[in-house]
C-alpha cells in the first residue's frame, strides 16, 4: 500500500508512472478483476431474482383476470342461451295467441277502423282513397305484429284523439 502511495504522489508531482509488473502486482490487478466480476455476479443474480418475481406476479394477476373473464363470459353465454329460449317460447307464445278464436275479427277491426279515420282525413268520399287507406292500415298493423308500434295504444287510446281531429278537420272543410 505505502507502494501505492509512493507512485500516487510521484505521478501527481508530474513524474511518469513506473508500474513494475512483479507477480505480487498482477495477483492485486486479478485479484481487483475477480472481486468486481463476482461482485457483478451477485448484483445480476439479485437482479433476475427480483424480475423472475415480478414476472410471477405478473402471470400470476393474468391468470386471475383470465379465470374472472372466462367465469364472466360462460355467464353471459348461459344468460344469452336462456334468453334465446325465452324469445322463442315467447314468438311461439304470441303466435298461439293469435290463432285464438275472435282474433281475426279484432285485427280486421283494427284495419277498418284504421282506414276510416285516414280516409276521412284525407278525402271523404273517394273509393279510391278508402282503398290506399285500407292497405295503409293493413301495413301498418302487420308492422304492429312484427312488434315496430304499439297495438293497445293503436287500438284503445287513439279513438278519443283521432275522433276530435276528425271533428276539426271536417270543421275546417265546411
Amino acid at each position: 500500500m505505502f507502494l501505492c502511495y509512493n507512485q500516487f504522489i510521484t505521478l501527481h508531482k508530474g513524474q511518469s508512472m513506473n508500474i513494475e509488473f512483479t507477480a505480487q502486482n498482477i495477483l492485486i490487478i486479478l485479484m481487483g478483476l475477480a472481486l468486481g466480476w463476482v461482485l457483478s455476479y451477485f448484483k445480476s443474480i439479485l437482479t433476475i431474482r427480483k424480475y423472475k418475481k415480478e414476472l410471477k406476479d405478473y402471470k400470476d394477476h393474468l391468470e386471475r383476470q383470465m379465470k374472472i373473464t372466462d367465469a364472466g363470459n360462460k355467464t353471459l353465454m348461459s344468460e344469452m342461451e336462456s334468453l334465446k329460449k325465452e324469445n322463442e317460447n315467447l314468438r311461439i307464445s304470441v303466435k298461439t295467441l293469435n290463432q285464438k278464436p275472435g282474433r281475426a275479427e279484432l285485427r280486421q277491426f283494427s284495419i277498418y277502423d284504421s282506414a276510416l279515420r285516414k280516409m276521412m282525413l284525407q278525402a271523404p268520399g273517394f273509393s279510391s282513397a278508402w282503398e290506399s287507406a285500407l292497405l295503409e292500415a293493413e301495413r301498418e298493423y302487420e308492422e304492429n305484429e312484427a312488434g315496430f308500434k304499439n297495438i293497445i295504444g293503436k287500438v284503445f287510446g287513439s279513438g278519443s284523439s283521432s275522433s276530435s281531429g276528425e271533428q276539426t278537420h271536417q270543421i275546417e272543410h265546411k
